[in-house]
């Protein structure tokens, strides 16, 4: 089974069990990869998080349901997993605009969130650089954020406000300062710690057996691990992310192996060149 019949076959069994309890690891198991390295492609590609799927599917049936049957709303509640009237009016209202006795009305406006379909589209042939290396431990000391996103296109619009509040704290010049390097000078990127909802971003620089750390900077140790490493001309990252799980891991014989990722800019901010570093294992 190649990898867009995988994620269909994953469509199939939310929609299967759409009223059951879903069981991540099953869908990570159809795709034949991590649950974490599952969420992570879908909420890529479907610039949903998957969770959020699920919820927007069982409302919009339970709109369906409210419209064309005469089932309470008690049983239409625990029939899409939600414990009371209470917190199912609540989300039904966040999702359609209005309660769930207003849709039993005719003329009543709700919104339908169709079953999603993965399918091939052929764009201009745009080749991508990449490579795989295997690199012993390391850690990194920095400043961490904790950026709130339940997709990764939010993500792309709070990270630079935590890298201006960096800036504007004085915690990347202290971190140059400390390293004997120019103010300008560009500093790394860690992202781990992935939930969902959120994940933590660290600016970041190698520890230096030399330097002595603050203890105003956390540390993070990297394990050893295989990386694929995407360069990013001008720095453009929120390209080469996108492309990276919509082109290539579609398409490749690896796997995302769960681990810190990073973002690895070099150079000063006149002349600067980036990477993306994944860790990975294949399939």
């Amino acid at each position: 089974m190649d990898w867009l019949d995988s994620m269909n076959s994953a469509m199939d069994y939310i929609e299967l069990h759409i009223t059951d309890t879903i069981e991540y690891e099953q869908l990570a198991k159809i795709v034949c990869c991590s649950v974490y390295h599952f969420q992570r492609m879908f909420s890529f590609i479907s610039g949903v998080a998957l969770s959020e799927y699920i919820r927007r599917r069982r409302l919009t049936l339970a709109a369906n349901e409210l419209q064309n049957k005469n089932t309470k709303i008690i049983d239409i509640a625990l029939k899409y997993g939600y414990e009371s009237p209470e917190a199912f009016s609540r989300a039904f209202k966040s999702m359609h605009g209005v309660a769930p006795t207003s849709a039993r009305n005719m003329g009543t406006m709700l919104k339908a969130y169709p079953r999603m379909t993965f399918y091939l589209s052929i764009k201009g042939g745009i080749e991508m650089n990449y490579r795989i290396e295997q690199k012993e431990a390391f850690e990194v000391f920095g400043v961490v954020g904790t950026i709130q996103a339940d997709s990764q296109e939010k993500a792309f619009m709070e990270v630079p406000k935590f890298c201006i509040e960096c800036d504007e704290n004085g915690s990347v010049d202290r971190m140059n300062a400390l390293l004997g390097r120019s103010p300008d000078t560009m500093l790394h990127a860690a992202l781990f710690d992935y939930t969902e909802n959120s994940f933590k971003y660290m600016i970041c620089q190698y520890v230096m057996e030399n330097v002595v750390i603050p203890e105003e900077y956390e540390r993070l140790s990297v394990p050893a691990l295989t990386w694929a490493i995407f360069p990013a001309d001008h720095c453009d990252i929120p390209s080469i992310w996108r492309r990276i799980y919509t082109e290539w891991f579609p398409t490749s014989d690896f796997v995302q192996e769960e681990g810190p990722q990073f973002e690895m800019y070099y150079g000063n901010a006149h002349n600067s060149r980036g990477e993306v570093w994944i860790p990975v294992k294949k399939k």
